[in-house]
């Protein structure tokens, strides 16, 4: 894939064409654009497209984003920890991370080790944040309740009375707030705030649950600006009308107010956003810890923080926790927003080092930003935030790792604590309850039970993929090669090696060669390829094309190799060396909307197979888009009529300015079967690569014309969608690809030469079969067979040699019956082939009935071996019977062993009595 460039950064090359907002696009196009506060409430059939409105979906194994991304329904940013780096600062682009950096995200606790990324805070006019070597935490000593807390507040006091008195001077002018029911009412401006609105309007009870309120201004421009930003991750881009605000700030114009609850997306980031908060100021309150960033998540949130040598474990977990349960319930604090200087922020925050230079390079002289205070806390944030921190009722500390001042291992190592809060004990047992099932069902542990992979430190990053972990491995690969086969697409094979000068004019040299492995060869300097698109590029423009040509669909499993540093690999998640069912079709303009169509219809066939739903969402063009805004235009009219016609109308929605800069694009998130969301397909456009390679072809005038590249992926990375198959399945493969397809178990010695016999039987029939000849009983052979997840166990005896047929049993201890080998092999092909597990039915009773002579026959072979199997079960009885009378005989002596302590215990008491009574008789004898 090419590259995206980073918001905020202008492009030299060629002009920037600014984008359209939501508003505008749907104003031009009449699409419905899912509302940011309406869950998806029902889940469609395997391969059916989701037919709701966007939610933000959860992050373990869901977002492919390798970098940060911003919450749609927030201001402030979310990080996607699955996918964040260690080491590299942000540059001026970065790839497009929805095929180039994938990344499974991971829904259990994050693990204690170093998950890193970049930092939140930007924008403002100051100097990078992303600087090496730094080095400010000095020394640190632990200790409880220490003395910057209200040093910090009383610094917040001041500025809080200073800015009350300009509070005093704000005009209050009447406003009309429009209601979503179409109600109009009345409010005073820099008075009236969304919680009286909520009140007095809708109900008290209904005011108590409002976690935040959506406000779309009028007129945008009476909120302002000047603000600089020192919280969160660059958001010029951020095209959304509507702004999340708190539910105590008063309104400052006509406005549409949306009032939301914990359930809307957004209500949902704003609430963990507040509970880092107070996980901060535990932090504080226990450690004395020098707090960093405390980003809320797709799931929960963190709070990073330094603490010299100290470090944060699990002992600590619970001392954390009831000091957060303190300050939600008891202490209750109310979060106060104020705006605050550059030199107020200095005193404010002296005691912190972290703080003071994020301050001193993202904080322009003259410029103001804000502060949210709860309890004697006090933070650099853009918020919003609850109305104070009753709300949360119930939290759990995840996990804790090691990570790094701006994401770089050469700066000061740094401690993070990952938590998750909710408004009620019930919905965080329902949300532990689903990492405990993921948990289960994690890549990496059933990868090693399986034995399907393994990681070596002679090469990190590149999964060394075993007998049975690469039979997976290549049975995916060979389903997409068969689908190219039948969907016209040319597989071509080109080289791991390039020169340096093709990445130069790909673009990627300038924006990602310290994530490419490079060297120099005989004075020039070669790179390893991260990608194929250059490659094919160069095949395209090897000669001449004429329109008859296009499209020319060209596939690639080119073994790819990225340099990620060691601390952001993870499993098959994230790896160095990888391969993608990478194909680039070359097309006509007029040809767009057919070939989006087709790799849709592919998308759908694919994911059905695997029993997972998706939701397609259409990013558009972004502020930074390069290009001819025609050629814009009628790119986003093709995919729009393309999506309309493969779903309908209604049935998928906009992701508005969320397009790469060099083309719009098809997001799709497919579900597992925990609903979690991936982000392995993809669909885009590109523009700009065919200019940087001058491609082109004789259109039907005679004229040279650039053709338009349609980038797609159907698994992207092959490791990293075999890990989500992995959890998605939970280890039990289907037939189809299933890396362990029969095994078959002689029910003695006697019968091995015949299981052998059936066991190449199947490998000539190309199946994966094993046959178990080792000397275990016949049971343990069973039970071993379905713990490693066995499609089919065929037992074979004496009965099953002379008939020349199998007994059935699937993985579940299911007993299928006797079946005639050559019917077996008829009958597993059919589902290979079809990519089902269906096992055919058996005859019904009218059948049977007809023929009660063959049922008697059959019946009687049903079992075989049956004589084998209860001669086993009589030894087994047997040495039951030899167990129980070693049992009596032990509880024979207990008894014995008993009687002798009672006899002992009425010695003792007869001791007792006689001693009494010479110790009364002494007594008496001294009293006379």
């Amino acid at each position: 894939m090419f590259l995206q460039r980073t918001q905020g950064t202008p492009s030299s090359e060629t002009s920037i064409v600014e984008g359209e907002s939501e508003r505008k696009v749907k104003r031009r196009r009449g699409i419905p654009v899912a509302p940011s506060g309406s869950p998806w409430a029902t889940r469609p059939r395997c391969g059916e497209a989701v037919s709701l409105p966007q939610r933000a979906v959860p992050a373990t194994m869901a977002s492919g984003n390798g970098d940060v991304r911003l919450n749609s329904t927030a201001k402030f940013s979310v990080i996607n920890l699955a996918s964040l780096k260690v080491r590299h600062p942000r540059k001026a682009a970065v790839f497009d991370t929805d095929v180039v950096l994938p990344a499974l995200v991971d829904h259990v606790a994050a693990p204690a080790r170093a998950r890193e990324g970049p930092s939140r805070a930007i924008k403002g006019g100051g100097a990078s944040v992303s600087r090496s070597g730094v080095r400010i935490g000095g020394d640190f000593t632990p200790e409880k309740n220490p003395a910057f807390l209200d040093q910090r507040l009383r610094v917040f006091d001041e500025v809080k009375l200073r800015r009350a008195s300009e509070q005093s001077a704000l005009p209050r002018d009447q406003i009309k707030i429009t209601l979503p029911d179409g109600r109009v009412v009345d409010g005073e401006t820099n008075t009236t705030t969304p919680f009286d609105v909520a009140v007095d309007h809708i109900s008290p009870e209904f005011a108590k649950s409002v976690v935040v309120a959506k406000v779309v201004y009028d007129d945008p421009q009476v909120v302002g600006g000047g603000l600089a930003i020192c919280d969160t991750i660059d958001d010029e881009d951020d095209e959304e009308d509507d702004e999340l605000w708190d539910v105590t700030r008063p309104l400052l114009g006509d406005c549409r107010l949306t009032l939301l609850r914990f359930d809307d997306p957004g209500a949902k980031t704003v609430f963990w956003h507040s509970a880092a908060h107070v996980l901060g100021l535990a932090l504080e309150r226990e450690f004395g810890a020098r707090l960093t960033v405390g980003p809320p998540l797709d799931n929960g949130f963190y709070y990073d923080c330094y603490m010299g040598e100290a470090t944060v474990s699990d002992k600590d977990f619970g001392s954390l926790e009831k000091q957060i349960k303190r300050i939600a319930e008891k202490e209750k604090q109310e979060f106060e927003r104020v705006e605050v200087t550059k030199e107020e922020l200095l005193e404010m925050f002296a005691h912190n080092p972290f703080k003071i230079d994020l301050i001193q390079n993202k904080i322009p002289d003259g410029e103001r930003t804000t502060v949210y205070r709860n309890g004697n806390f006090v933070d650099l944030c853009r918020g919003p935030h609850l109305p104070n921190t009753k709300f949360i009722k119930a939290t759990k500390i995840l996990s804790h790792s090691a990570t790094n001042w701006l994401g770089d291992v050469n700066n000061d190592s740094l401690q993070r604590v990952y938590a998750i809060s909710f408004p009620d004990k019930a919905r965080l047992k329902k949300h532990l309850d689903f990492l405990a099932k993921a948990k289960e069902r994690d890549h990496r542990i059933i990868g090693m039970k399986q034995d399907l992979f393994l990681m070596h430190e002679m090469s990190p990053g590149s999964p060394f993929f075993v007998k049975y972990g690469a039979r997976i491995y290549n049975g995916l690969i060979s389903f997409i090669r068969n689908e190219y086969w039948k969907r016209g697409y040319d597989e071509v094979v080109t080289p791991n090696l390039y020169n340096s000068k093709l990445w130069e004019t790909s673009g990627h040299w300038q924006h990602y060669q310290e994530n490419m492995f490079h060297f120099e060869v005989e004075g020039s300097t070669f790179g390893v390829k991260p990608m194929n698109c250059p490659g094919h590029c160069l095949i395209f423009g090897s000669r001449l094309r004429s329109y008859r040509d296009l499209p020319i669909r060209m596939a690639d499993f080119g073994v790819l190799h990225r340099n990620e540093v060691s601390g952001s690999l993870t499993g098959l998640t994230r790896v160095r060396r990888f391969q993608q069912d990478d194909a680039h079709i070359f097309c006509r303009r007029d040809q767009m909307k057919s070939e989006v169509l087709q790799a849709l219809d592919f998308m759908r066939h694919v994911y059905t197979i695997f029993g997972m739903t998706y939701r397609l969402e259409l990013s558009t063009k972004p502020k930074k888009a390069l290009g001819d805004p025609e050629l814009w235009e009628e790119a986003e009219g093709q995919l729009m009529e393309a999506l309309d016609e493969f779903v309908g109308a209604g049935n998928w929605f906009i992701n508005a300015g969320d397009g790469a800069f060099y083309g719009p694009k098809i997001d799709i998130k497919v579900f597992d079967a925990l609903e979690r969301a991936h982000q392995c397909a993809t669909i885009q456009l590109d523009f700009q690569l065919p200019l940087r390679f001058k491609l082109r072809f004789k259109n039907n005038s005679g004229e040279m014309e650039h053709p338009v590249i349609v980038h797609r992926a159907m698994l992207g990375s092959v490791e990293r969608c075999m890990a989500v198959l992995t959890e998605h399945w939970g280890g039990k493969w289907p037939f189809w690809i299933s890396p362990r397809q029969v095994c078959v178990i002689p029910i003695s010695p006697d019968n091995l030469p015949y299981a052998e016999e059936v066991g190449a039987r199947l490998h000539q029939a190309g199946f994966y079969v094993d046959v178990d000849g080792s000397s275990e009983r016949f049971q343990k052979k069973l039970r071993t067979a379905q713990l490693a997840q066995y499609n089919f166990q065929l037992v074979v005896g004496k009965e099953e040699a002379m008939n020349g047929s199998v007994n059935v049993r699937s993985r579940s201890n299911e007993q299928l019956g006797m079946v005639a080998l050559d019917d077996f092999v008829e009958i597993v092909s059919g589902m290979k082939n079809g990519f089902h597990d269906n096992w055919p039915s058996p005859p019904d009773n009218a059948e049977s009935a007809a023929a009660p002579e063959a049922n008697e026959s059959k019946r009687c072979v049903t079992h075989p071996g049956l004589v084998e199997i209860l001669s086993e079960l009589l030894e087994i009885l047997s040495e039951l019977g030899k167990t129980l009378s070693e049992l009596g005989k032990t509880l024979s002596e207990l008894g014995k062993t008993l009687s002798e302590l009672r006899e002992t215990l009425s010695e003792l008491r007869e001791t007792r009595h006689t001693l009494t009574g010479f110790l009364l008789r002494g007594i008496l004898a001294l009293q006379g």
